[in-house]
């Protein structure tokens, strides 16, 4: 991959997000397709877009696919509405998509725990016409408490992820300060200390953030980190962002956690996106 230097990056644990990438591909064909690949961790957002509690048959039928690929699975999102599409979350929207998340938060770290997965990812949800935002973020506390407190029976860690203002306009954690705002608050109201900030170095270039400064600020309030090139959300080396810096400075800054690759394969299959990291790097350490 043209100016990434593998050198700053060879210490790194990387997975591969199967919502966004191998999508090519069935659902459950996704795991065994990501270990011919090289890669033995994956990552997921909430698979079934359409029910927040499913039939346990699609679940077995997930758990048994990554098990049966030999991969583990590392991250995991709570539902989160129609995503990929226009939703952004669903735990601070007031109504039944509320009460889906609700539903979903003990399904989702039951199968987390059955997989040995320890990093849940609560979307924090759009803002909605006609309703205040500090009710919105009142309902989103009291779920995230919830979701604290599930991650915590499992020995999980509630990650809360900044998206980018361009292309979610209306979900209000669109900057790294805003993120770890919540990160605070949720760990002031429990007691836990689990919650964690997702750093997704994509979204925050997307606002035009301050990365290295980013990173030296709250690299240890960080539970998880995503990456994917800017422009174009592609691979490494698509675009400009330094990620192979960016990776070595948060090592150097002491993050020693997985690194999700969660871009877009482009105009080629999947099994060809991976071109800029060694196969023997691609196997976690």
């Amino acid at each position: 991959m043209p100016g990434f230097d593998w050198g700053t990056a060879a210490d790194q644990r990387f997975n591969v997000n199967l919502s966004i990438l191998f999508t090519e591909l069935p659902l459950l064909e996704r795991p065994a397709a990501a270990a011919a690949a090289g890669f033995t961790a994956v990552e997921l957002w909430w698979p079934w877009v359409d029910s927040p509690t499913p039939e346990q048959s699609r679940l077995d039928a997930l758990k048994r696919a990554i098990e049966d690929a030999g991969v583990r699975l590392t991250g995991l999102n709570f539902y989160a509405g129609q995503l990929p599409g226009p939703d952004r979350g669903a735990l601070s929207v007031p109504g039944e998509e509320s009460e889906r998340f609700r539903a979903n938060i003990e399904v989702t770290a039951d199968f987390a725990a059955a997989l040995g997965c320890t990093a849940l990812n609560a979307l924090y949800g759009n803002r909605v016409d006609g309703v205040d935002p500090a009710a919105q973020d009142a309902l989103a506390l009291e779920n995230l408490v919830l979701a604290a407190r599930a991650a915590d029976r499992i020995g999980a860690t509630l990650l809360i992820e900044a998206l980018n203002a361009p292309e979610s306009p209306r979900y209000p954690l669109v900057s790294a300060p805003a993120a770890v705002e919540v990160v605070d608050r949720v760990n002031a109201a429990t007691g836990l200390g689990n919650a964690s900030f997702l750093m997704d170095l994509y979204h925050l270039a997307m606002n035009g953030e301050d990365l290295p400064a980013v990173i030296d600020r709250y690299a240890a309030k960080t539970g998880h980190v995503q990456i994917a090139d800017n422009p174009g959300r592609g691979a490494p080396g698509t675009g400009s962002l330094p990620l192979a810096e960016l990776l070595g400075r948060l090592r150097k800054a002491g993050y020693e956690g997985w690194v999700g690759l969660e871009y877009k394969p482009g105009d080629r299959p999947s099994a060809e996106a991976f071109d800029w990291l060694p196969r023997e790097a691609r196997p976690a350490r």
